[in-house]
């Protein structure tokens, strides 16, 4: 098989050969058709998040067919279409995961974090965290679902029912977000980078009431917010946007850090609340509701060799939507 692996943070990805990974008890492996990157394979490669398994594989928005399996799976999954997200593996047996919180496991896998990811041509995978998908549709389009469309769902659910959205950061996440919002019957109010004229754009092409920067106040109080961009100075501003009794959302892994802000930006009962990983519910839902809202994705496609130029152009904000390999 062949994959782009990093083996210092901070260094660029390396292409290497490997032999052909085998299936575990309980684990499928996959041959790869496609897989999204996400702001987080930066936060991984760039050692924002601690101890990554080295030399690792990034990627957690894998597609792909299923072509073997473990013991204890059943083999009539092979030849299936699935997708691998970010929440790789969970340990089942502490108080979180038998509460139904699995997304907070104590003892869990991260998929291109904690065991090898994506980028490459073929992949392991717990078949206990790998979704059925449609085998109908295109694998570029699907990839960005796995992890920008899950968390983002997470997201909206946290940020509840209110039918004023702000969204913070628009990038892969948000663009799947706003047409699950409008889809819904809510107004998104779309925060970019001050000098972002092209994502405003893009989010005005999608639909949303209004676009501007995140410099910009917001041209009424929002019910809820929620931040995709990993940029702390954002929370003060998006509690400023909401309005009484309205909820902020933070839905990165990782963010630079809040600064010092009055109490009286909190006050009013405003909540600011974030989101960790995924449960395999949200999943179900998520994709159920994905479909009935025809929900499409906007993709910038690069080779598998071309990793380090697809990390480079996300990282300088130069994709539109998601990037995807493509092996």
């Amino acid at each position: 098989m062949r994959a782009m692996v990093i083996e210092a943070i901070g260094g660029p990805l390396i292409a290497v050969e490997r032999p052909l990974p085998l299936p575990l008890a309980g684990e499928i492996r996959i041959r790869i058709e496609a897989c999204a990157i996400c702001r987080t394979d930066l936060h991984v490669i760039d050692g924002d998040l601690p101890q990554p398994k080295l030399p690792l594989i990034p990627g957690h928005e894998i597609v792909g067919i299923v072509e073997a399996v473990g013991d204890n799976v059943d083999r009539a999954k092979i030849g299936r279409r699935v997708g691998v997200p970010w929440l790789g593996h969970t340990c089942g047996t502490c108080s979180y995961c038998r509460s139904n919180a699995e997304n907070l496991c104590d003892d869990p896998l991260f998929t291109g974090y904690t065991r090898d990811g994506g980028f490459a041509t073929h992949a392991v995978a717990d078949a206990g965290y790998a979704f059925d998908l449609d085998p109908a549709a295109a694998p570029v389009s699907l990839a960005p679902l796995l992890c920008a469309g899950l968390i983002g769902w997470r997201s909206l659910k946290r940020a509840g029912d209110g039918r004023l959205i702000g969204i913070y950061g628009f990038g892969a996440a948000a663009h799947i977000i706003a047409q699950l919002c409008i889809w819904q019957g809510r107004k998104v109010y779309a925060f970019t980078r001050p000098d972002d004229a092209t994502a405003r754009r893009f989010a005005l092409d999608l639909g949303v009431t209004w676009a501007g920067g995140s410099d910009e106040p917001a041209p009424e109080p929002l019910d809820a917010a929620i931040i995709f961009a990993p940029v702390g100075s954002l929370v003060p501003a998006a509690l400023k946007a909401v309005r009484k009794g309205g909820r902020v959302v933070c839905g990165g892994i990782h963010m630079s850090d809040i600064p010092a802000m009055p109490y009286a930006v909190l006050w009013g009962e405003r909540e600011l609340v974030s989101v960790a990983n995924l449960t395999r519910q949200d999943a179900r839902e998520f994709f159920s509701a994905a479909k009935e809202a025809g929900v499409s994705t906007h993709t910038t496609v690069y080779r598998l060799e071309d990793a380090n130029l697809a990390l480079a152009d996300l990282r300088a904000g130069n994709v539109s939507g998601a990037a995807v390999l493509v092996p």
